[in-house]
């Protein structure tokens, strides 16, 4: 009797399986946690965006963070929800498309970095238009505003090139015919602020841009977060690989664990149907 590629060259007991239970249940649990974390990331970003209509009607969508973690969510949702029924129901299918989707989304997370490094002056521009739309959009946005207080706290910048950046803003412009009581000024997180400061003053930055760099700079950080966030990325590379392996090991993980429960299932269906066929035919 011959032997068949993937089965053994005798029948094996009805009992036997190729498929690991260590391997299916890995997956499973793999999958099912962080198909939790996805339906958390989805309620917790349907919340902010509800909270928001009610505050804010002219949210600015392109530029909204809970609409990112909307998409973020429902889009790991269904991955793993590909994965945790998959595995759990040993669906070749579904596995394949949990395969196939987390390996084109490494390979874009791969590419973007890629990308990133070798056109670095791209890059840089499309995080400075990143950064102007923001600060056009920043009374529009409570999240925005918050997310661009903290990064001018942290980072001890003001604006994208420059304090001055801040006119684009129709709040802060600095033209004559703007009624605003913010009018030349810049927000409270580009001033400088004394560390037993208990109270903060929210107008240190009014009419800040309507003085000179030396003059201004005693009050505020006049430099601009680009130059900072890129001093930032070149001083911190080791942390920023160690997060990317960080993102990039689950994913790995997840796509072996599948493959190689993929090829343990078609073992399995090519000896189910060679055991079939040894009891009708047990002469073949």
């Amino acid at each position: 009797m011959a032997k068949r590629a993937g089965v053994p060259a005798g029948p094996l007991g009805d009992d036997f399986s190729f498929v690991s239970p260590v391997a299916k249940y890995m997956l499973f649990f793999f999958n099912l946690l962080f198909w939790m974390i996805s339906m958390v990331m989805v309620a917790v970003g349907l919340y902010a965006r509800l909270l928001k209509h009610a505050e804010a009607a002219m949210a600015c969508l392109a530029v909204d963070p809970a609409i990112l973690l909307i998409v973020v969510g429902v889009l790991t949702f269904l991955i793993t929800f590909c994965g945790c029924v998959g595995s759990l129901r040993e669906n070749i299918c579904l596995l394949q498309v949990f395969s196939v989707c987390l390996t084109i989304i490494f390979l874009l997370q791969l590419a973007a970095g890629v990308l990133g490094f070798v056109f670095s002056d791209e890059a840089r521009g499309k995080v400075s238009e990143i950064i102007n739309g923001a600060i056009v959009h920043y009374r529009d946005d409570l999240d925005l505003q918050n997310l661009i207080d903290f990064g001018q706290k942290e980072f001890s910048c003001c604006g994208g090139v420059s304090y001055k950046d801040w006119s684009q803003n129709m709040y802060f412009n600095c033209t004559a015919t703007n009624p605003s009581r913010e009018r030349c000024s810049v927000p409270f997180s580009c001033c400088l602020h004394d560390a037993d400061q208990a109270v903060i003053n929210t107008m240190c930055g009014h009419g800040m841009q309507a003085r000179g760099y030396l003059e201004a700079s005693a009050f505020i950080h006049t430099n601009g977060c680009i130059d900072k966030l890129v001093n930032w990325t070149h001083s911190n590379l080791f942390l920023l690989g160690g997060i990317a392996l960080g993102l990039a090991l689950p994913q790995v993980v997840g796509i072996i664990l599948a493959r190689l429960l993929i090829n343990q299932i078609r073992d399995q269906i090519k000896l189910q149907l060679y055991n079939q066929q040894h009891r009708a035919d047990p002469w073949s």
